[in-house]
C-alpha cells in the first residue's frame, strides 16, 4: 500500500515540476519579448524594479496559461461555425486576445501591449511552453503513457468496450504510385516505410509490398468507392455529363460523392468497409462508418449526430498548444510554396503550371491542416479501439499536381508523409487491443506537359475545331481535379463550385467537353442516348478524324452500331472491341490490361459519347494532362495505373495479380474475416437513410 502511494505522490511531484517549469520557462520567454518588443510593456511609464517586473511577467505567464487551459476549447467549440481554412489564420488574433485579457488579470496592472504585438507575443508563447511541455513529456514514459490513456479515456466514454481481436488501421497516401514510393524509399525519404520492407538494421521485414492495377479511371472517386463500397460501376472518369438529369458529376463535389456513394451502396447491398465500429477520416466516402470527419459525401448534410464532418477540427484544435504549432507550420508551408513557385520560375522549369491565387492557402491546408487533423483522429480510433479505420492524406497528390510527381518539391512532403504514418503506428502501440497497419495508394500520377502547354489550345478547342464552330483566340483555363480543392471549399461553406458545371449551350448542337486529368469525355447534350460513330459522323463529318490524328490524342472509345463499340486511332484505325487482345492498335503503348479496361468501360451507362485518351511516350512516362496538371491521373498511361498495397505478413497474401479497386475492397474484407471483423447485413431501411 505504502509503494502505491509513493507512486502517486511521485507522479503528482512529477507533473507538478512541470508544470512548474513550463510557467517558469513562459514567464522568461514574456521577459525576453519585453524587452524585444516597443509596445510590449511589463513595467509602469514610470518604471519599476526588477522585482515587479519579474512578478507581473510571471503573473501574465499564469494567466495566460490557465486561461489558454480553460478558455480554448470553449472558443474552438463556437469557431467549428467558422471556414475552416480560415481557422489557422484566427488562432493568432484569439490567442493575442488571451494575452490582453491575462495582462489585465495580473494582480500588479502594469502589463501592456499593442493588439499586432500581442499577437506575436501569444504565439511565441504557446509555441515555447508547447515545446517545453512536450521535451518534458518525452523524457517521462510515464507520463507520455498516461497522457495516451487520459485520451482513449475521453474517446471511450459512452461506447462499448473494444473486442480483444486485432483491429486494422489503413492509411491511404493519396496519389502516391508504387514507383514513387520504391524510389523514396530507396533515396531514404520514407525511414518507416523502409523499416516495414526491410526490418532495419537489427529486425525482420513485417509487411510485403504489393503493386495494384486501377481500371481506367485512375483517380480518387473511382478508386476509393471501389475501395470502401465495394463498386466502381459507371465511375467512367473524374467528372462527367449525365444526360437524363442534364448535370455534370463531379467525384469531389459533395452532392455528387454522396450520389456516387448511395448507387454503390444499392448494387453492392452493402453499407460498406466501415460499417461496423468503423471510422471514416479526411476522405471522400463513409464507407459507411458511424465515426466521420472531414468526409466529403456528408458535407451538405445538415449539422447533426449523422453529419460529424467538422468536428475533426475541434478534436485537434481544442488543446491551444496544436493550434499554434498547427497554424505556424500552416504559415511556412504558404512561405514555402511561394518561394518554391519563384525559384521554378527563374530556373524557367518546364513544364510548369501556375501557382498563385490561393493556391499557396490551398496547398497549406492539405498539407498541414488537414494532415493534422486526420492523424490525429486517426490516434484517438486506434486509443479508443475502433475495429477499422481508413483515412486519406492528401498531401502528396496536391503537390505533386503542380510541381510534378518527381520533383524536389514532394521530397519533404513525403517525409512528412512518414512521420505521420510513425505517430500512427507509434499510437497504436498503446491502444487496448493490437493493430494491423494497411499503407496503400488509391493511383499514382503521371508526370508531362498540359495539354494546352503544348499545343497552344484545350481539349474544347480541338473539339470546337472539329465541328466547325468558331474557336476563341485565347484558350480558357481548365480547372484542377485535385482533392483538396474541394475539401477546402467543403470548409469554406461553398462544396459546389459553380463553374465546375458548364453552362446549357447557347446553341444545343455544342458539345459538353469535359477534363479528368489526361482523359477527357465529350458528351451531345440534345441527344438523349449515347450517339454512335456512325451518328457522330453524319452530324460532324471531320469531329472523329480531327481527334484521332492530333498528335496529342492517343486513342479514342466510341459506340459502334456494326461492332458495338470501336477504338479509334490515328490514319484511320479503327479496333472493334472484340479484336483488342490480338491487335491492340492504338493501345498498344498502353501496355497489359488496356484492352480490360476499355472495354468495361465502354459497358457504363454514363460513358460519354467520345472518350478521349492523350498520347503517351512509354520511354518517358510522360502524358499530356488535359487540366492544368503537370502530375495528372484519371485516364491510362503510366505510373499514373499503378498504385500500391503494403500489408503485414502476417495476415495473407493477395491473391493474384490485384486488377481494379473492387479486387482491392474484396482484399481488405477478407483480412477483416481474418481478424474475425465485424460483418452484418445490410439494413435496407437504415442505409437509405444514410444514403
Amino acid at each position: 500500500m505504502g509503494g502505491v502511494r509513493g507512486v502517486r505522490w511521485r507522479r503528482i511531484a512529477g507533473q507538478l515540476g512541470r508544470s512548474v517549469t513550463v510557467w517558469a520557462v513562459s514567464t522568461l520567454t514574456m521577459l525576453v519579448l519585453a524587452g524585444l518588443l516597443p509596445d510590449f510593456r511589463l513595467q509602469s511609464a514610470d518604471g519599476d524594479s526588477a522585482t515587479r517586473i519579474a512578478i507581473t511577467a510571471a503573473c501574465g505567464a499564469g494567466a495566460f496559461g490557465l486561461l489558454s487551459a480553460l478558455v480554448w476549447p470553449l472558443l474552438v467549440r463556437l469557431l467549428l461555425l467558422v471556414p475552416a481554412l480560415f481557422l489557422g489564420l484566427l488562432v493568432f488574433a484569439l490567442n493575442g486576445s488571451l494575452l490582453l485579457l491575462a495582462l489585465r488579470l495580473s494582480p500588479t496592472g502594469q502589463g501592456e501591449a499593442a493588439p499586432e504585438t500581442a499577437v506575436i507575443v501569444a504565439a511565441v508563447m504557446s509555441a515555447v511552453a508547447s515545446a517545453t511541455g512536450g521535451a518534458l513529456a518525452v523524457r517521462d514514459d510515464d507520463a507520455y503513457r498516461r497522457r495516451l490513456l487520459r485520451l482513449a479515456d475521453r474517446r471511450r466514454r459512452g461506447t462499448p468496450p473494444c473486442p480483444a481481436g486485432p483491429g486494422l488501421v489503413c492509411v491511404q497516401l493519396d496519389g502516391v504510385g508504387h514507383d514513387v514510393l520504391t524510389a523514396a524509399v530507396r533515396a531514404g525519404h520514407l525511414p518507416t516505410v523502409a523499416r516495414l520492407l526491410t526490418g532495419g538494421d537489427f529486425g525482420q521485414p513485417t509487411h510485403r509490398l504489393t503493386p495494384w492495377r486501377t481500371d481506367w479511371s485512375s483517380q480518387t472517386g473511382a478508386s476509393q468507392l471501389g475501395i470502401l463500397h465495394g463498386s466502381t460501376f459507371d465511375v467512367p472518369a473524374f467528372r462527367w455529363y449525365e444526360k437524363e438529369r442534364g448535370e455534370v458529376m463531379v467525384c469531389n463535389r459533395p452532392t455528387s460523392a454522396a450520389e456516387l456513394q448511395r448507387r454503390a451502396m444499392i448494387r453492392t447491398g452493402e453499407r460498406g468497409l466501415l460499417a461496423m465500429d468503423g471510422a471514416s477520416r479526411g476522405n471522400l466516402f463513409s464507407g459507411g462508418a458511424g465515426e466521420q470527419a472531414l468526409v466529403l459525401s456528408i458535407a451538405t448534410r445538415r449539422r447533426g449526430r449523422e453529419n460529424r464532418s467538422r468536428a475533426g477540427y475541434f478534436a485537434y484544435f481544442s488543446d491551444p498548444a496544436n493550434a499554434v504549432r498547427t497554424a505556424l507550420s500552416f504559415a511556412a508551408e504558404i512561405g514555402r510554396e511561394i518561394s518554391q513557385s519563384v525559384r521554378a520560375r527563374l530556373r524557367q522549369e518546364r513544364p510548369r503550371v501556375g501557382r498563385g491565387g490561393l493556391y499557396p492557402f490551398i496547398r497549406a491546408s492539405a498539407t498541414v491542416v488537414e494532415r493534422d487533423v486526420v492523424v490525429a483522429a486517426v490516434m484517438g480510433d486506434l486509443l479508443a479501439g475502433r475495429s477499422v479505420v481508413y483515412a486519406d492524406l492528401v498531401a502528396y497528390d496536391e503537390v505533386a499536381h503542380h510541381s510534378g510527381p518527381h520533383s524536389r518539391d514532394v521530397e519533404q512532403v513525403l517525409r512528412r508523409l512518414d512521420r505521420s504514418v510513425a505517430l500512427i503506428e507509434k499510437a497504436a502501440e498503446h491502444a487496448p487491443r493490437p493493430y494491423h497497419l494497411v499503407i496503400l495508394s488509391d493511383h499514382g500520377q503521371s508526370p508531362g506537359e498540359t495539354f494546352r502547354a503544348r499545343y497552344g489550345l484545350t481539349l474544347a478547342d480541338l473539339v470546337r475545331a472539329g465541328c466547325g464552330l468558331p474557336v476563341p483566340r485565347r484558350a480558357e483555363r481548365t480547372h484542377s481535379g485535385a482533392e483538396a480543392r474541394a475539401a477546402v471549399r467543403a470548409a469554406l461553406g461553398r462544396p459546389d463550385e459553380p463553374d465546375e458545371t458548364p453552362p446549357r449551350p447557347a446553341r444545343r448542337l455544342e458539345p459538353v467537353v469535359l477534363a479528368s486529368g489526361n482523359l477527357g469525355l465529350i458528351s451531345f447534350p440534345d441527344r438523349p442516348h449515347r450517339l454512335t460513330k456512325e451518328e457522330i459522323d453524319a452530324r460532324h463529318p471531320a469531329l472523329l478524324a480531327t481527334l484521332a490524328n492530333h498528335p496529342g490524342v492517343g486513342f479514342l472509345l466510341v459506340r459502334s452500331e456494326e461492332h458495338g463499340g470501336v477504338v479509334l486511332g490515328p490514319a484511320g484505325t479503327g479496333i472493334p472491341l472484340a479484336d483488342l487482345d490480338e491487335h491492340p492498335g492504338p493501345l498498344a503503348p498502353f501496355g497489359p490490361g488496356a484492352a480490360e479496361a476499355v472495354r468495361r468501360t465502354h459497358a457504363f451507362p454514363h460513358t460519354a459519347d467520345i472518350m478521349v485518351n492523350s498520347s503517351y511516350d512509354p520511354e518517358t512516362g510522360e502524358v499530356l494532362a488535359f487540366e492544368e496538371q503537370i502530375g495528372s491521373h484519371g485516364g491510362l498511361g503510366g505510373a499514373q495505373s499503378r498504385p500500391f498495397l503494403l500489408s503485414p505478413l502476417a495476415l495473407s497474401a493477395p491473391d493474384g495479380e490485384l486488377v481494379g479497386a473492387e479486387h482491392v475492397h474484396g482484399v481488405l474484407r477478407r483480412w477483416l474475416r481474418e481478424l474475425s471483423g465485424p460483418e452484418v447485413p445490410l439494413d435496407t431501411d437504415g442505409d437509405r437513410r444514410a444514403a
